[in-house]
């Protein structure tokens, strides 16, 4: 963004996962022929967009806080004679998006996440008498083909979105719901976005999907596009989340063992380390076939970080089978993790089963996982010690001097170094460990 400021200030808020932050920064591409420019303060805004997450309903009525403030400010610059439109896009708008509007009149719009490109005729058409305020179509292809064909730059690493929506069903899970059915986009389609984003300056991407490995594009898996993604010159590393263990093939599996660019990193999901469960979560695995998976990808990657997600406090969940959940976190190990309390939302399975476990229990038991998470994270940052990594700078850090950069394993990595060397992969002897981040000193330019 220049330095003058925009003709008309656009803020977005965004709640949840990375592909809602790819979803806001293609909202801002969408709005910049506008005239729209990205601002830091909502006071300073013409168009407010929050982005919103459906998973938990915490996160639900946060949307609905933060619309009390925004409303209150819209009211502000009202009286003081000029207006703010409101927006709210994402899995919240998809699920509840007259709802929204009964419970805030102060939202011009709603916006599901296959219709945000359909924004600036949103816009016009409320800024017009009011029109048409709901938009939550699941037209994927749509949406991207009308996404401008190239991408600004925010840094030297970018989400780029490949797939969208799920089929399985997990009876937890709302994005089946909100998002739709699996669809992948198009190789030429991701190649072009991919190019655009190395030309400005990106150096890593992360691939992304609600089952980002179920991709499949008449034939080609996501293998097959992360070995074609690895020729564009200039881009040196590729990751990819979120991955389901029905669909981590063989051919993907072998990529992490032949692809140079190809992170070590490999976020999967389990759960619960309890079959029965898993059962009743839909999973399609069991926590063996889960172990055998991981087997197989250590065999291709023998270092491989592995990361994942667990639900503690699921319907029906007794001590015996979260013991089963602690056990498979002893014999997976995992470089770091998310897990949460089961949260009921409501038109999931899960949420009308019998057994809902008490708040006070899962509580208990997601402080128990977590300790043993955080106790598997530091001993895999600790082993770093003594080991130089390529680390690829990213930003100044809060200390003058400092960059923080990230390594193969997606640590955050703190190095006393000169601000020239942001974009750059460097390596890095690690020095020492904490339980979030490693540091350590320079030893040269790689790259």
């Amino acid at each position: 963004m220049s330095e003058s400021a925009p003709a008309k200030g656009l803020y977005i808020k965004t709640y949840g996962c990375q592909m809602n932050v790819y979803d806001s920064e293609r909202m801002a591409d969408v709005l910049a022929p506008l005239g729209y420019g990205v601002v830091d303060d909502p006071a300073k805004a013409d168009l407010v967009v929050l982005n919103t997450c459906h998973i938990r309903e915490k996160a639900t009525e946060k949307v609905y806080s933060e619309l009390g403030v925004i409303k209150r400010l819209k009211q502000e610059k009202a009286a003081a004679g000029s207006a703010m439109t409101i927006a709210v896009a994402g899995c919240v708008a998809q699920a509840e998006g007259e709802e929204i509007m009964r419970r805030q009149p102060a939202v011009d719009l709603v916006v599901g996440p296959q219709a945000y490109h359909q924004l600036p005729e949103l816009i016009a058409r409320a800024h017009r008498a009011r029109g048409e305020r709901l938009a939550a179509d699941f037209a994927a292809e749509d949406k991207f083909d009308a996404l401008p064909t190239e991408r600004r730059a925010s840094g030297v690493t970018a989400f780029l979105t490949v797939q969208e929506g799920c089929d399985k069903f997990c009876t937890f899970c709302v994005v089946p719901y909100t998002r739709g059915a699996e669809w992948s986009r198009t190789p030429e389609a991701i190649e072009a976005e991919a190019r655009s984003l190395a030309e400005a300056g990106v150096r890593e991407v992360t691939l992304l999907g609600q089952n980002v490995n179920a991709y499949n594009a008449g034939g080609l898996t996501l293998a097959g596009l992360v070995r074609r993604l690895a020729k564009i010159p200039g881009l040196d590393r590729i990751r990819y989340t979120t991955s389901h263990p029905k669909d981590m093939g063989e051919d993907l599996i072998a990529a992490h063992g032949e692809v140079e660019a190809l992170m070590p990193y490999l976020h999967l999901p389990v759960q619960s380390g309890s079959d029965r469960i898993l059962r009743a979560m839909n999973r399609a695995h069991t926590a063996e076939s889960y172990l055998r998976l991981v087997e197989k990808i250590r065999a291709a990657r023998p270092d491989i970080a592995l990361s994942g997600d667990f639900i503690v406090g699921f319907p029906g969940e007794t001590e015996a089978d979260f013991d089963k959940t602690l056990q498979i976190v002893r014999d997976a190990g995992y470089a770091s993790a998310f897990s949460f309390k089961y949260s009921r939302r409501p038109g999931t399975p899960a949420a009308a089963l019998p057994g809902q476990v008490p708040g006070e229990v899962k509580e208990e038991r997601l402080a128990r996982l977590q300790a043993l998470l955080d106790e598997q994270q530091r001993a895999f940052n600790v082993a770093q010690e003594g080991r130089t990594l390529p680390v690829l700078f990213e930003k100044l850090g809060r200390h003058a001097g400092q960059l923080i950069g990230r390594s193969p394993y997606l640590q955050s990595v703190h190095v006393s170094a000169p601000d020239r060397l942001i974009g750059q992969i460097v390596s890095v002897k690690i020095a020492s460990a904490a339980r979030n981040s490693l540091a350590g000193e320079l030893i040269m330019e790689t790259a």
